[in-house]
């Protein structure tokens, strides 16, 4: 068993900085002194500019745009806490990359999140804590320790106070079939119903059909995913309870806000009231889209850094 170092030290790449510093200041301590950075050839170094001799190191990472580079970083920051003799290392992987390529959907496919665990194991990293993978099934692929904290809780506890008892009133819808058992649970805590946007392709080169399992007519609904990449589906499902469902207003959460390619533009020109997000992944510039709004997960990852430091139970930030 890996004991805990004999002091508490968390440090950053430059994946997410924002986040760090604020879960610094949720647990009281000042950001490690680090530079973390490229040569001119594209290579990657990492100094560290304190001594972290039997210290309990968290590197706080997410491995989202440029995925690569960030991973890499956190790759080599963990080789360099190794070297200097850490008493143990926990990468902080807020949103972690290369998560949906956790199987083989057709032949000859490479399995690249159970590769990235090895990779982070082989670098020499103790244990993983994270947020909301998109599939469960990641944590079986490390021989370390992972934590997966949820977002639903802060989700739950934003909407409860937005809403308040005219939550019941109102449905959780899931955007597709896949993320039923995810919104199902959201909705259990808001004590609202759920319903499930159902799309298929009848035929090669025709459009998709929306189909709204669920009486979703005239209510106000909540869209619950637990990532935004293009944006294409969770708009097409927004449209689909509106126009096939009838539904009244529609609101949107999830996760992480990845937003590549056209998904600021789909999200601006849908019938989307309202998108939150948690702040895995750094914040777009507000002037990109009004519709768009961040919840921190600071003070969850805080305490749970303290609850790992402390050797204490963390399963009660798992309800």
């Amino acid at each position: 068993m890996i004991s805990r170092g004999k002091d508490i030290k968390v440090f950053s790449g430059n994946a997410n900085p924002k986040l760090a510093a604020d879960i610094c200041k949720y647990i009281g301590i000042k950001l490690g002194e680090s530079e973390v950075g490229c040569f001119s050839d594209g290579e990657t170094y990492a100094s560290i500019y304190e001594t972290v001799r039997g210290s309990d190191v968290f590197l706080i990472q997410s491995t989202c745009m440029p995925v690569n580079d960030n991973l890499m970083e956190l790759l080599i920051m963990i080789d360099a806490m190794r070297r200097a003799s850490a008493g143990r290392i926990t990468a902080v992987i807020p949103y972690f990359g290369y998560a949906r390529q956790d199987r083989k959907a057709k032949s000859r496919d490479p399995i690249s999140a159970k590769l990235v665990a090895n990779m982070l194991t082989a670098a020499g990293a103790d244990r993983v804590l994270t947020m909301d993978l998109h599939a469960a099934q990641i944590q079986g692929f490390f021989d370390i320790p992972v934590d997966v904290l949820l977002g639903n809780p802060i989700f739950v506890d934003y909407y409860a106070k937005k809403f308040g008892d005219k939550c019941e009133e109102m449905m959780v819808v899931s955007p597709d079939v896949g993320s039923v058992a995810r919104a199902r649970a959201f909705a259990q805590k808001l004590h609202m119903n759920l319903a499930i946007v159902d799309k298929r392709r009848q035929k090669a080169n025709q459009c998709e059909v929306m189909n709204v399992i669920g009486d979703v007519k005239g209510k106000d609904c909540i869209l619950f995913d637990d990532m935004v990449d293009t944006a294409g589906s969770l708009c097409n499902a927004a449209r689909a309870v509106v126009e096939v469902g009838g539904a009244h207003n529609v609101y949107a959460c999830a996760s992480h806000a990845v937003l590549s390619g056209p998904a600021i533009e789909r999200i601006n020109a849908s019938n989307i009231t309202e998108l939150a997000f948690l702040d895995t992944i750094p914040a777009i510039d507000p002037v990109k889209s009004d519709k768009i709004k961040y919840l921190t997960v600071a003070p969850m990852f805080a305490e749970a850094i303290e609850r790992i430091y402390q050797e204490i139970s963390v399963s009660k930030l798992f309800l």
